[in-house]
């Protein structure tokens, strides 16, 4: 028993609500599911338990690891004293009617997604999934923060006003934030806090080792590649930063790691993610691609090493990828790059969430990386995109999805995106040009490695015969009219900076916060005659019903109408 499950199982069984924070991979599943089949057993010693009632509940942020958590109990139930209870899986990415006949058929215990819950306890109001909680025994929320942090507040809410406040709560997650102490006072009745660390001084598993290097912009690529080839890792995870970037990278890496088994998964892959975690799970000598989707909760003991493109977003996160590692009492080793303009982010975690990272000094992995050698990856890289249009379309992609994450990090005191070399982040990921970005610059056009030749980007076909022949088709109207065809209205072409963008939008919606308070005003002073309208105002009223007109005669789209009226902002 770990220190985790030996803390909480006993509080649980005597009735206790519990926020538990441990360490990534020190059991928390067992620290929760046992005692919930032990009060289930004691509940049916004491009365028959109803087959289309439910007694318990799990809820998880991501499908992946609810899936896991679900394979955890149903081990359980093969035992015979438990092989009475009935268990359902309701998550996402299939149809919510499957999930409505398992609810008809009576699931005694189930673990599911927050928004998939809300769906049947709301929508679905003829299964009446209501009465069947009145006698719930114990909800597990299982990675609290994560769930928060997706933006299930308001879905919780929705969903702890259908439970019965006799129950027994249970609150589990390897950190802490303000957001779950607030969801700790709002769900629990006298919680008891329990905190578990392997190590006082360390937020992360004891056989876990984590380092960091520092490498040049242009080289990352150069440098993990080389770092992969010498490993001999049987499983490996390879965190990107946007789902663009693990697209762009599954094409790539394979004629790099001919040896290799890549995979790829992020969010945006709704009906193939469980098939690919579990060939992923089978396989060995193999990479898995992803993004912050897998850093909570992913359970595979294999997994040896943990490798990152770049510091994740919010610093929490990076506890919860590395973790992915040393589960279990298994040893494991994380690998963080880092930008010689990064280097203070190493003492930062170390202060914020008690990371320790070690510098590393293996010399086989700090090759000098010659300029011939980077000329012929760069050469692959740019030979595998001048193939396929689309994997050409995917790096540019990758690049500006990466670039706007890394301007949004929460950490940007430390990791300044005005800081960064563009130009040779670009010939990092092998682009055959730069995209058109307000945010580059002359200096990051001189600092850009493209192809020697020059290149006529309109000769790059598709592999796909099929968009190949749509695309020349279009390319030949192109030509004449001078004017690309495309059924959707291009958007107006940004000019300045995504910041600038953001402060714009700020001063749009404190102006029409403004205009709506003046309204009101105006409406509560009774007995007062109203002044005069203005010719602005005037003007803005003819403004606002030409647009409305242009709404109903379809010649604007309703995302334009909410875009003028800043609706989204609201």
């Amino acid at each position: 028993m770990t220190p985790i499950q030996a803390a909480v199982i006993p509080l649980i069984l005597s009735c206790k609500d519990v926020a538990a924070e441990a360490v990534t991979g020190s059991g928390k599943t067992l620290a929760f599911v046992v005692p919930m089949l032990e009060m289930l057993l004691k509940k049916q010693k004491n009365q028959e338990l109803r087959k289309d009632f439910i007694y318990a509940v799990v809820i998880s942020p991501t499908r992946e690891l609810a899936t896991q958590i679900s394979k955890v109990i149903e081990l359980f139930l093969e035992e015979k004293e438990l092989s009475n209870f009935t268990l359902a899986l309701f998550v996402g990415g299939r149809s919510i009617d499957i999930d409505a006949q398992n609810v008809m058929k009576g699931a005694q215990i189930i673990v599911c997604t927050p928004g998939r819950f809300e769906d049947l306890l709301s929508e679905r109001k003829n299964l009446n999934i209501a009465a069947k909680l009145k006698d719930l025994e114990f909800l597990v929320l299982d990675e609290a923060d994560r769930l928060l942090d997706l933006g299930f507040r308001n879905t919780l809410t929705a969903i702890l006003e259908y439970l019965p406040r006799q129950r027994r709560t249970g609150l589990f997650s390897a950190t802490q934030t303000k957001e779950l102490q607030d969801l700790v006072r709002a769900g629990l009745r006298n919680p008891v806090v329990v905190s578990v660390k392997e190590k006082a001084s360390l937020n992360t598993p004891i056989l876990l080792e984590n380092y960091y290097v520092v490498v040049e912009p242009e080289d990352k690529f150069l440098f993990l590649l080389n770092f992969i080839r010498n490993r001999k890792m049987v499983k490996g995870l390879f965190f990107l930063p946007t789902c663009a970037s693990v697209d762009y990278w599954a094409d790539m890496l394979p004629g790099f790691l001919p040896d290799k088994e890549i995979f790829a998964l992020h969010g945006k892959m709704k009906q193939k993610r469980t098939v690919i975690l579990e060939k992923f799970r089978q396989a060995e000598n193999t990479i898995l691609l992803c993004t912050d989707l897998l850093a909570r909760g992913l359970d595979i003991p294999e997994v040896e090493w943990v490798l990152q493109w770049e510091p994740p977003t919010s610093p929490a996160a990076l506890v919860h990828r590395v973790g992915r590692t040393a589960r279990g009492g298994a040893s494991g080793y994380s690998l963080l790059p880092l930008l010689p303009m990064e280097d203070a982010y190493i003492s930062f975690i170390r202060a914020n969430q008690k990371v320790e990272l070690k510098d590393w000094k293996c010399s086989k992995d700090h090759i000098k990386i010659s300029e011939k050698l980077r000329e012929k990856v760069q050469s692959i890289l740019h030979n595998l995109q001048k193939k396929d249009r689309a994997v050409f379309e995917k790096g540019q992609r990758a690049f500006v999805s990466h670039m706007r994450a890394y301007s949004k990090h929460e950490c940007n005191i430390l990791l300044q995106f005005k800081e960064l070399p563009l130009g040779k982040i670009a010939s990092s990921y092998g682009l055959l040009k730069l995209p058109l970005m307000p945010e580059i610059k002359q200096e990051h056009k001189e600092q850009f490695m493209g192809p020697k030749e020059v290149i006529d980007f309109n000769s790059i076909p598709y592999k796909d015969k099929q968009k190949e022949a749509i695309r020349l088709q279009k390319l030949e109207e192109y030509k004449k009219t001078g004017i690309w065809p495309s059924k959707k209205k291009k958007k107006k072409a940004q000019t300045q900076p995504w910041q600038q963008n953001k402060v714009d939008k700020e001063e749009r919606k404190k102006k029409k916060q403004k205009r709506r308070e003046m309204k009101m005003n105006a409406g509560n002073k009774k007995g007062k005659k109203r002044k005069t309208i203005t010719q602005e105002e005037l003007d803005e009223i003819v403004a606002d019903a030409a647009l409305l007109k242009k709404l109903k005669k379809r010649k604007i789209t309703e995302e334009q109408f909410d875009e003028a009226f800043d609706i989204n902002d609201q």
